[in-house]
């Protein structure tokens, strides 16, 4: 049996005995960065970094790190293609259909804090952004996991 990716599936192949592939697609298990594992889970801030007067600020609880993947699109059902993994960075383009989709680089700093890199198509519109995003503690009681 022969096993290869393609198209984020995982295509099995067997060769019959008449010299015949007959293909089986199973799914394949979902891209992980090597870069999300050094981060630390618990509440963390996302600061917009911008020359704005203003800059936007978020907190989110992140349970698992690849929630900083797609800030844009979060809670969304999105398909990750992993472009770049290395050590403490790492690039994904995302696919939510009938959302729009995005690509995002993460730099990890130090396993509180992290750079984030997103820009892509989101409610028919175009976004770009860059954030700072700092662990700032335990997840207060209540607060929704991402």
């Amino acid at each position: 049996m022969l096993a290869f990716r393609t198209s984020g599936l995982l295509m099995a192949a067997t060769v019959a005995s008449i010299g015949f592939a007959t293909m089986a697609a199973a799914p394949a298990r979902a891209p992980v960065l090597a870069a999300l594992g050094l981060l630390e889970p618990g509440q963390w801030q996302l600061t917009e970094q911008s020359n704005a007067p203003s800059r936007l600020t978020q907190r989110i609880c992140v349970g698992d790190a690849a929630a900083l993947l797609q800030v844009r699109h979060a809670g969304a059902s999105c398909l990750r293609y992993v472009i770049e993994n290395e050590a403490k960075h790492g690039t994904v383009h995302y696919t939510c259909p009938g959302a729009g989709h995005g690509r995002t680089t993460i730099r990890v700093e130090t396993p509180r804090l992290v750079r984030i890199d997103s820009q892509g198509i989101a409610d028919n519109a175009p976004f770009e952004f860059v954030l700072e995003g700092r662990r700032i503690g335990p997840c207060p009681t209540g607060m929704a996991r991402h």
